[in-house]
């Protein structure tokens, strides 16, 4: 699994073939999740505008590789660093999607903790884990002695019911919350948290760069396991953890990520390009600007 996959532009020498989505893995070519893959490129490379919710200075390399082959290719991100840009006085959170409702009484619970301390541990809305997967995770947490605010979702665990031992049960009361869901981006944004263990998915990933939030990557499926590569091997904003689940290397990672002021100020810094992005000068806002302008004219050649 740890085999250099070579031929992909823009990432040379970066990917290990544990880091390709599972369909990318397989040797037949017939397998049915790489052919639909094939068909959802060959009709990306044929469309009039690709837009992308990502920006230059994060991912310009490989940006450049895919106008080669979708030449009116806008990179329109962070988008939600772009909406606070463009509509300051606007409320500063739409409304959630998710199934969940939001447990906003964690935010004050982080109040009473220090700048920098918490840990917020979230895996998205589909990651489904067994109660094995869980209790190591559990023991890793507790064990690092942060404080952590974790998200479990009541379809978290794949058939089992959420049911800990007893010597956790107390221990993470002691030390930790436990919400069904959070209000994510505020979570971010909030001075006591320190660091964010995550699934890697792509809207977590950015959220986590605008607040300035290293990341530890335990990614799922899709394109999580190339995310978690990229942000420990090419932005240097966190570590990543894919194929593990021991509560040693869980503990020892937790306390690295919390601690580390190296993370942070790497972080910080893609923070920063990121805000530029959206900025009036931009990269990102002015491709933002273009796709205006081309959305504007295809309703006037329509008329």
């Amino acid at each position: 699994m740890d085999q250099l996959v070579t031929g992909i532009p823009g990432m040379e020498g970066l990917l290990r073939l544990r880091d390709l989505p599972s369909y990318c893995q397989v040797r037949d070519l017939l397998n049915p999740g790489l052919q639909q893959m094939q068909v959802v490129t060959r009709y990306s490379a044929k469309a009039h505008t690709l837009i992308l919710n990502t920006f230059e200075a994060l991912e310009g390399p490989i940006l450049a590789e895919i106008r080669k082959h979708c030449k009116t290719t806008r990179a329109i991100g962070p988008l939600n660093a772009m909406l606070q840009a463009r509509a300051p006085d606007a409320p500063p959170l739409l409304p959630s999607t998710s199934l969940w409702l939001e447990d906003h009484s964690c935010l004050t619970w982080l109040d009473s903790h220090a700048p920098n301390s918490v840990l917020y541990v979230s895996f998205g809305s589909y990651v489904v884990m067994s109660r094995g997967q869980l209790i190591e995770f559990c023991y890793g947490i507790i064990n690092s002695r942060k404080p952590f605010l974790w998200v479990i979702r009541p379809d978290l665990l794949a058939g089992d019911e959420m049911v800990l031992p007893e010597e956790l049960t107390v221990e993470a009361k002691a030390r930790g919350r436990f919400v069904e869901w959070a209000p994510q981006k505020q979570v971010l944004q909030h001075p006591a948290v320190a660091g964010f263990l995550t699934h890697s998915g792509w809207n977590s990933t950015l959220e986590s760069l605008v607040a300035e939030v290293p990341m530890l990557c335990w990614p799922f499926f899709v394109d999580q396991q190339i995310n978690s590569r990229f942000v420990e091997r090419v932005w240097g904003m966190g570590l990543d953890m894919k194929d593990t689940c021991e509560r040693v290397v869980i503990e020892h990672l937790v306390s690295e990520l919390v601690e580390s002021e190296g993370l942070r100020t790497a972080t910080r810094a893609m923070a920063e390009k990121a805000r530029q992005s959206v900025d009036p000068s931009g990269s990102s806002y002015l491709e933002f600007e273009e796709l205006v302008n081309d959305i504007r004219a295809m309703s006037t050649c329509a008329i």
